[in-house]
């Protein structure tokens, strides 16, 4: 086998192992998630993954308090936020968004009137979602003891939570509890996009 050809199949073996998911433009199951540091909370803290170490898996939630699909999702993140805790797992809610209505000061407000009981983060340089590949609110992650994703898209098969079959993040859940790999790893998530400014080119 010729040199060229050795460094063809080398080029196409690399790049089969980083394409993305196959609705994410950035991650894809298997890969290591990105981690976070700094991020202010509405406690007023400063939050990072590190505070998860000893969790057996994370939900990562993409949100804010802007969109409706966010707004009715609330009142099942915090009982998922209850049930991981339960498992062993944490919750954390990052917004990204920086509208008024959707910075810390809002933040707060929404927090303390919905009664989260998880850290809701905001990060005003927008990178933790980026690298996360999200695209809108909410979009959820689900992570591994050895923070591998496992899953990311929506919640469950309904967006306004009225007529819920299939609770996709919890499957995914009991999955990693379980130790076997999920049937289910990626679905469409349903929500408005995530406002990243635009860059004119």
């Amino acid at each position: 086998m010729n040199n060229c050809l050795i460094i063809l199949l080398s080029f196409f073996t690399v790049a089969s192992c980083v394409t993305a998911g196959e609705f994410n433009l950035v991650l894809n199951i298997g890969d290591t998630a990105p981690v976070w540091s700094d991020l202010e909370g509405v406690d007023g803290k400063r939050h990072g993954s590190d505070e998860f170490a000893s969790d057996s898996f994370i939900v990562v939630v993409f949100t804010c308090n802007s969109c409706p699909y966010a707004t009715d999702s609330e009142a099942r993140l915090n009982a998922l936020s209850v049930k991981a805790k339960q498992l062993g797992g944490g919750l954390v809610a990052i917004n990204v968004n920086l509208n008024k209505e959707d910075l810390l000061p809002a933040m707060k407000s929404r927090a303390e009137a919905i009664g989260f009981d998880f850290p809701y983060l905001h990060d005003p340089t927008q990178e933790i979602a980026k690298r996360f590949g999200a695209r809108t609110t909410p979009e959820f992650f689900v992570l591994d003891g050895e923070r591998r994703i496992v899953y990311m898209g929506s919640l469950d098969d309904s967006p306004d939570g009225k007529s819920v079959t299939k609770e996709f993040v919890e499957m995914a859940i009991a999955d990693v509890i379980e130790g076997r790999k999920s049937e289910l790893s990626e679905t469409v998530p349903i929500g408005c996009r995530i406002r990243f400014p635009r860059v004119r080119k």
